[in-house]
């Protein structure tokens, strides 16, 4: 598995570009969003009755699709750098609550379609900007580092971890000149 230097650094060579990167920071936050909408809508209830547990433990738990699939991907998102799950942790949470909360009104999927397209249509707004092909059409593992490169801006814009910064913006530009000179 690459490093989180590495992920970041692959994810920045093409997000440059300042309007680029503000277009993501609506258009990520917005396919998030619809996706834990629509993945709000599958629910399921795990019965735990067990004498070895304690009591406190026995009973109705209610999870949605949205929830194992977040919380499967935040392991991730640990396993990569602890301070950045974190944040992701605190920064996602109200997406996701209302997600989860508007998946018990009218017209979920609709909703979530049309979030979903406005969504991409402000990350191919910013990818004209960059004059750069979105990082998933080479590796789709990098549809999972889109928010954590978010939450990696906001980190390092206060100030938090300049030598990770450096080292990843670094790696950027090198790579964005690989990806120049290929193309030429």
């Amino acid at each position: 598995m690459k490093t989180i230097t590495e992920q970041l650094a692959n994810y920045k060579s093409v997000h440059l570009n300042r309007n680029n990167i503000i277009t993501h920071f609506i258009g990520i936050p917005l396919i998030i969003w619809s996706i834990a909408l629509l993945l709000s809508t599958v629910s399921f209830t795990v019965e735990i009755t067990s004498s070895s547990l304690p009591a406190f433990l026995s009973g109705s738990y209610h999870f949605t699709l949205a929830l194992v699939i977040a919380a499967a991907v935040l392991v991730y998102y640990f396993i990569l750098h602890v301070p950045l799950a974190l944040m992701i942790l605190i920064c996602f949470f109200p997406l996701f609550y209302s997600a989860h909360f508007s998946a018990q009104g009218e017209g979920p999927y609709l909703l979530a379609g049309t979030v979903f397209f406005v969504g991409w249509v402000f990350q191919f707004i910013g990818h004209g900007f960059e004059k750069a092909k979105p990082a998933f059409i080479d590796d789709l593992n990098q549809l999972l580092i889109g928010p954590l490169f978010l939450i990696a801006e906001i980190y390092f814009a206060l100030g938090l971890n300049k030598s990770m910064a450096k080292d990843i913006h670094d790696r950027a530009v090198e790579k964005r000149c690989q990806l120049e000179q290929a193309k030429a």
